[in-house]
Parts: structure tokens; sequence; C-alpha cells
């Protein structure tokens, strides 16, 4: 596919992942509205964001599984339907549990849109230039980010809207993402015998649910060492068991275990339930600690995270480029998480009263951090295991990530209000015998307080409990961080491939047609005829490769590049030299071409060459410099 091939079927899909993400980020600045005017607490606020990430978990995996058996086209469309269903309950809610069950259906399609956007860029792009296009996904995740909360606050701070309207907002984006990839998205489909594991999709969701349910009522409903913990703990070790014993039978796993065997795809997956913790704990209560514990309204609390976004919009953006020209990545992913723990741990000394400009850094060195993790760890899987099992990794390492804010929100949830009282408590004694009893009043209803009603003495005491208790729960998540970072460090860095899943598939369908041919005819095919007949069928063809050098000098010049062309002059790629002087291009098949070689300073030089062999190696020194 050339890249405005590329860049057109990735419209529709940048659309419906731009939706899965505005359903998370707009609601966030207007939760607080909406949990008080549907008359819930702290509880409800966090099973409002964790019932989307418990759907999305749930639901990631099998997503991903069927993208290796059905039509990629037709499941992303049929996420944007699921979505829109959820969007249309959610916004016409009247309490929290019609809320909760409405996000539950958003993460459905939510879940889909997340897993399948990356199936779909992995069976079209290639490991090597993958990263180029993951900048895209990258910007579409920090616009729709960034740009969620500024429309939620600004939806919900408009009186003529009111907050439902931030549950409507992506619908219309659903319904054009709907016609653009019908128009624009046309995938090579594999026809497989279809074999969906039901069972271990069962099991996965009991198995994260019900731990889900010990953590956020743990602390809150019972003690977190009771017969509830034991009893829940118990559940949900068993279910998990049940679920890996079920995944060993199944003949389609939605989670195969042999991936596993592969040890990138293990430690990203761990490192992915670590940011993942460290990612949403940030989003979610941000949020909260600009309208709790600074008082703003909505619309100033989504101006105050630009910098969170801004930092992930340019490390992701930066990154993807530059792995794409260099091919190294690992890099990346370690001062992603130097970064990512640095800024948490700073966070960690939060205050209600803290200067914004301190807090503005502390979310820059955090965006920065999640930018340069979150798509490389899902890229440095997929270029290790084959078109067939592309779909399960994937969504693999975006349902450890899923899992871990799921869990994170949860636990983080239920400690927040412990240490909210806890300060709550300990400062209670500086306000007067009448403040202190409006402050009881406030803080007995188990709603969220509205800070605009309250007395001023009560409202300062109220948002320093929040912003120290919100400064905790940052300082509890820097070390999870860590651990994502001491994971990632044991990643082997392999170079990344040439050719795309489709590349693969195209070239997988040729062998098995030279297989059923010889089935046929009852004799090999010659050597030859196979290789051509694969090289024919996968669009990368034949990897040639080599090294400029400067005259007189083994250095790389500046500004390098080749272009391959047919021998009429017919131009069939072109790469940028990189930093060693290395460069790549895939020639369509065996014969001759032609390789312009040019570089800053240097007269071109032009090579006529005879492409014969797997891979074609070809060094070039340029030797006059132009005048």
């Amino acid at each position: 596919m050339t890249h405005p091939q590329i860049m057109r079927a990735l419209s529709g899909l940048l659309l419906g992942l731009f939706c899965a993400i505005l359903s998370s980020t707009v609601v966030t600045n207007a939760l607080p509205k909406i949990i008080g005017d549907l008359g819930g607490g702290q509880s409800a606020y966090t099973w409002v964001v964790t019932a989307s990430l418990l759907a999305v978990t749930a639901s990631t995996p099998l997503w991903g599984k069927l993208a290796d058996q059905f039509s990629k086209k037709v499941l992303v469309q049929s996420a944007l339907v699921v979505y829109v269903i959820g969007s249309l309950v959610a916004g016409f809610a009247h309490n929290p549990a019609t809320l909760i069950t409405a996000r539950v259906i958003q993460g459905l399609g939510g879940g889909g849109l997340s897993a399948l956007a990356q199936v779909v860029l992995a069976a079209m792009i290639s490991p090597r230039e993958r990263g180029r296009y993951s900048g895209y996904l990258g910007a579409v995740f920090a616009v729709a980010t960034v740009g969620g909360p500024l429309l939620g606050g600004v939806i919900t701070d408009t009186s003529w809207l009111g907050w439902r309207w931030c549950l409507f907002v992506g619908i219309p984006f659903a319904l054009v993402a709907l016609v653009v990839l019908q128009r624009t998205l046309n995938l090579l489909v594999t026809k497989r015998e279809v074999k969906v594991d039901w069972a271990g999709a069962f099991f996965v969701t009991a198995a994260v649910c019900t731990l889900l349910i010990w953590v956020t009522f743990a602390d809150d409903k019972y003690d977190w060492l009771s017969w509830q913990t034991y009893t829940l703990v118990a559940a949900a070790i068993v279910l998990a068991l049940i679920f890996l014993w079920v995944e060993t039978k199944a003949a389609e796993p939605i989670i195969p275990l042999r991936l596993f065997r592969n040890p990138t795809i293990t430690l990203a997956s761990v490192a992915s339930l670590f940011v993942g913790v460290a990612l949403f704990a940030g989003t979610v209560f941000f949020s909260q600690y600009f309208q709790l514990a600074r008082g703003d309204s909505p619309t100033k609390s989504g101006v105050m995270t630009i910098p969170f976004i801004a930092g992930l919009f340019v490390s992701s953006t930066v990154s993807g480029r530059v792995i794409t020209r260099t091919g190294k990545w690992k890099g990346w992913l370690l001062t992603g998480g130097v970064l990512l723990t640095a800024g948490l741990a700073l966070l960690g000394t939060l205050r209600h009263d803290t200067p914004y400009l301190y807090i503005a850094c502390c979310m820059a060195l955090m965006g920065l951090g999640v930018g340069m993790t979150l798509q490389n760890l899902v890229l440095c899987t997929q270029n290790q295991v084959s078109p067939a099992d592309l779909g399960a990794t994937s969504s693999t390492v975006t349902f450890f990530r899923s899992l871990g804010g799921a869990v994170g929100v949860s636990v983080l949830g239920s400690v927040l209000t412990t240490r909210i009282g806890h300060y709550a408590k300990d400062t209670i004694t500086q306000l007067s015998p009448r403040d202190q009893a409006a402050a009881a009043e406030a803080s007995g209803s188990g709603n969220l307080p509205d800070l605009a009603i309250l007395p001023t003495p009560v409202r300062i005491w109220l948002e320093g409990a929040y912003g120290h208790a919100i400064g905790d729960i940052f300082l509890y998540v820097a070390p999870v961080a860590l651990i994502a970072f001491l994971v990632t460090v044991f990643i082997k860095e392999v170079p990344l491939r040439a050719s795309s899943g489709l590349d693969q598939a195209a070239a997988q369908m040729a062998r098995t047609a030279v297989e059923d041919a010889e089935a046929v005819a009852g004799a090999p095919v010659p050597a030859e005829a196979v290789d051509e007949a694969v090289r024919a069928s996968a669009g990368a063809g034949i990897e040639v490769r080599g090294r400029i050098r400067a005259a007189g000098s083994e250095a790389a010049p500046r500004g390098g590049s080749v272009t391959l062309t047919t021998v009429e002059g017919g131009e069939l790629g072109r790469a940028e030299v990189r930093a060693d002087g290395s460069w790549t291009v895939d020639a369509p098949g065996t014969g001759r071409y032609v390789l312009i070689s040019a570089a800053e300073g240097y007269q071109p030089q032009v090579s006529a060459i005879e492409v014969a062999e797997v891979p074609f190696v070809h060094d070039v020194r340029l030797t006059a410099p132009a005048d």
C-alpha cells in the first residue's frame, strides 16, 4: 500500500479511535457534576470510570482474537455500533446504576476500537515503518485526551447544553467513522474455520469482575483483612485458574498461552500492567484535584491538564518518527520509564496550594513518559509474531494495560476515600464549632461536595484534605511506574521487520498455493519457483540494504538518501540513510534495478544492480564533493 492509500484507510480508523478515547476523557472534568446531580458518592465516581475500564479489559482479548478469524473491517464497524448504543443509554441515565451500566456498553465498543486500531495498523504496515504511523495514533490519543476534558468542561458549564451532551458528543464522530471505513478500509481476509472461545471470555471476565469488586469495596464496606476479602480473593483465583485450564483446551484461545513462551511478550505484558496503573491514575485523579482541591471549574480543569497532554503528544510523535528512521526502540522505552517515575514521584508532594508551574512541569514529565512507552510496548511484541497472531498479541498487551488501569483506579479510589477522611479528621479541630457542624454535614452525606455553597473556612479545610490525599495517591503510584521501568530493562531489542502483516499473510497464502499445487501434481515445485511466488505475493519483496560512506572516511554523510528505480526510471522505493550510514529499501523481486545514492555536499551516484539473492547487499561510497 502506498502512503496515500494507507492514510485514507487510516482516517476512518483514527476517527473510531478518537471516539473510544473521547468517551473516557470527555466526562473526566464533568464527573464531579454528573455524580453530584445523580446523587452518587466517591464509590459511584470510581465505578463510572472502572466500569468502562472493566469492559475494555474483558473484551479486548476477544476482539483481538476475533480479528484473527473474521473481517477486521466488519469488527471495527461493529465496535462503533456498540459504542453508539452505549452513548445513547448513558446520555439518558437518571441514576448512577444506569450510568454505570451504560459505561459498560461503551467500554465494550471502546475495547474493540482500541484493540482493532493496533491490529489493523499492524496488518497494513511493517514494524519498521509502523513507528511513523503510530505517531498518528499518539497524536489522536493526545488530541482526544486534551480536547475531551476541555470539551466536556465547556459543555458542562454551558447552561443550555449540560453534562448529558458530554455523553452524546462522540456519536457524530462514530457515524462519520462508519461511513469512512466502509469506503476506504479494504484488507485481505484469510478465511479460516471460526471457533470463538466463549468459555475463556466468560471466565476471564468473571475473574476480573470479582477482583474489582473486592478492591473497590475493601476498606469501605469491609476491612482489607476480613472474611469478605478472603472469599472474593479466593473466588478470583479459582476463576483465573479455570480460565487458564480452559485456554489450554480451547482450539482458538482468546489469549494463546504459547505466546508467553516469548520473553518479550511476557515482559511487555507485565510492563503494560504497571504502566496502565500509572496512566489511568493520572488521567482520573487530575480532574478531582483541580476541581475539589483547588475549586476550579470543569473548563479550567481541562485547561490545567494541557501540559500532561502536550508531553504525551510530543513524545509519541517524535519517538515514532525517530524509531522509523533508526529502527531502535528500546532506548525510548527506558527513557519513558524514567520520566514517568520521576513525574509521579514529584506529584507525590502535591497539596491544594502547590504552585501551578510546579504541577505543570510534573505533568509534562509524566506525559513524556507515557508517550514513549504506550505504543512501543505494543510495537516490540507485534514485531515478533506471525500475522495469524497479530490480533491476539496486540490485544493481550492492551488487555494487561486496561487491567492495570481498572484495578489501579479501583484500589486508588478506595485508598483516596480513606486518606481524605484521615486528613479531614486531623484538621477539623482548626475550624470553629459552627464551621465544624457545617463540615460534618457536608462530609456526612456521602456525596461529592459542592465547594461553591460551603462557607470559606469549610471549603479551605476540605480542599486541604483532598489536595493532600490526592498527592498521596501519586506517591503510591510512583513505585508502580518504577517496577514497569525495571521490567522493560530486561526486554531484548530485536531489529524491526521490513514487511507488514498483509505482506506476510500474502506470502503465507502463496506457500499454501504451492503446497496445493505439489499435492495435485504429485511432484515438488522447484525451489526457485516457490521463492518467486512468495516474493510476488508479498508486497515487501526482496530486501536491498547497505551502507553509505563519505569520501576518504568511514563516517556516514549528512542528509543521505537512496532511491530504487526500474531500469526505465520508474521509482520503486526511497529510504533515508540512518545515522550509522545504513539504509534499507525493498525490491519487488529479482532482476535489474537502478540505485541512486545522494547526500548533502556530494554528487549523486547512480548504480546498476542485479538483485538475485535474499537479502541483497550493496554498499556505496560517495566520492567527489559537489562544487
